[in-house]
């Protein structure tokens, strides 16, 4: 089976860069694999995989996506926004690099809050785990589950990470005007990542006044509801769909690698909004 019979892409998945349990040229593979036409890597706050997944499609004949997570926040609610289609990834580095520092901070302060709860566990061990990657709280759980706190990752967070529980510290704050201004001086297109029933009009719009490019209509957490409302909203205010299985390296909760069955059809309608952009055009026509 080849990609090109298959027509489908996934472009929302995580390698090892970050909190995936994959290296990025694995991610290329198993999506070759499957004959996924392409995929979008999404690291969080980190574009490090970035040059080992592209040579990896390069050779195997499948299209990598240049992309990346981000973690914003809306007045006190955090919101995730993927920048997609990346054009200066070493422009986006730079301030990546502090975003990466503020996550570093962030598991120094949850380690000490675990351990004045009793719980041993030491910011080497979180290390460990991220193997070099951005730190997240996945890393802390896994360090957890490893040292025998918790018996799996969510029993980790129902207990300790997640949010109010007793070692929860916030992220700092990247405003998300800011975020979407970040992703569009490296050229990409700001989408906004997993929506959910939060993704009203009101909010859409409000997003829309700030720049945001799309909207992830197809995400492993979306009921058939939150897809049929996300598309009209995409399609109302003439913004370029996405979707993806967000991939960690494992199925767990329904997250296989092109689950959501995204056809290339809409990567091919964001390559020609990256287009119109470039040159100069109304980059809306064509989703009118």
């Amino acid at each position: 089976m080849t990609s090109s019979e298959t027509g489908f892409v996934d472009l929302h998945t995580h390698s090892t860069a970050s909190d995936g349990s994959r290296p990025a040229r694995e991610v290329v593979r198993a999506a070759r694999d499957l004959g996924l036409a392409a995929i979008a890597l999404t690291d969080h706050d980190t574009v490090a995989g970035l040059a080992d997944a592209d040579a990896e499609g390069r050779s195997l004949g499948v299209r990598v996506v240049p992309g990346v997570e981000l973690s914003a926040v809306e007045g006190d609610v955090e919101t995730h926004l993927l920048g997609l289609h990346l054009a200066d990834v070493h422009r986006l580095d730079t301030r990546l690099g502090e975003l990466r520092t503020m996550r570093v901070t962030r598991a120094e302060r949850i380690v000490a809050r675990l351990n004045e709860l009793g719980v041993k566990v030491t910011m080497e061990d979180v290390l460990t785990q991220s193997g070099g990657g951005a730190v997240g709280r996945p890393h802390i759980a896994r360090a957890l589950v490893n040292d025998g706190w918790a018996t799996d990752l969510r029993d980790a967070f129902d207990r300790y990470l997640g949010n109010g529980r007793s070692a929860f510290v916030p992220k700092d704050r990247l405003a998300i005007e800011d975020a979407i201004a970040m992703i569009h001086d490296a050229g990409g297109l700001a989408v906004l990542a997993h929506p959910g029933a939060s993704g009203t009009r009101a909010r859409i719009e409000a997003l829309v006044a700030h720049g945001l490019d799309g909207v992830e209509v197809r995400h492993p957490s979306h009921s058939h509801e939150d897809v049929v409302r996300l598309q009209a909203l995409v399609d109302h205010f003439r913004l370029v769909p996405s979707g993806g299985s967000d991939w960690h390296g494992m199925s767990e909760g329904g997250r296989a690698l092109g689950g959501m069955r995204i056809p290339l059809a809409w990567l091919e309608r964001q390559d020609t909004f990256v287009s119109a952009r470039a040159v100069g055009g109304d980059d809306r026509v064509f989703v009118a």
